[in-house]
């Protein structure tokens, strides 16, 4: 509750509300425009982007579909406002990102040693830009 000089006013949740199918919503593009159910479809189009968004088996999150975008944008209705919905990735990256140093280290760091002399130190380099570099690439593409 936030206190509004003699009154208290009720803070706005942050819980997700499942959509409803025949409400207009405005849209999380920010646009100023507002999604309008598609007829028969479990799906919401923006009046002024233009952009389609389907509303997941659950009904609590939409997934925006686009071509050009790799990755799926997903939104969740607050009540209010959209929010960004967690993607899955964010629950795999540190087992990943793990699991690729751990191979580096045991298979190819022991290769490298008992290489000789000279090519000793290109592969040991050779081996941490390969670690480290789809590393940051993945950090990269799926920070927000």
């Amino acid at each position: 509750m936030k206190c509004l000089g003699n009154e208290i006013a009720p803070v706005p949740s942050q819980k997700s509300q499942k959509i409803d199918l025949n409400n207009e919503y405005p849209c999380p593009c920010r646009r100023r425009g507002s999604l309008v159910p598609i007829t028969l479809t479990d799906a919401f189009g923006c009046n002024r982007c233009q952009q389609i968004f389907v509303v997941e088996e659950t009904g609590y999150v939409i997934e925006q579909l686009s071509t050009s975008y790799p990755y799926k944008k997903a939104y969740r209705w607050t009540g209010n406002r959209w929010s960004t919905a967690t993607s899955s990735f964010g629950e795999y990256y540190l087992p990943i990102a793990v699991g690729m140093v751990f191979v580096l280290l045991v298979v190819w760091l022991p290769i490298a040693l008992r290489a000789p002399k000279g090519l000793t130190f290109v592969l040991v380099l050779l081996a941490v830009l390969i670690a480290v570099l789809p590393s940051l690439w993945l950090w990269l593409a799926h920070r927000r």
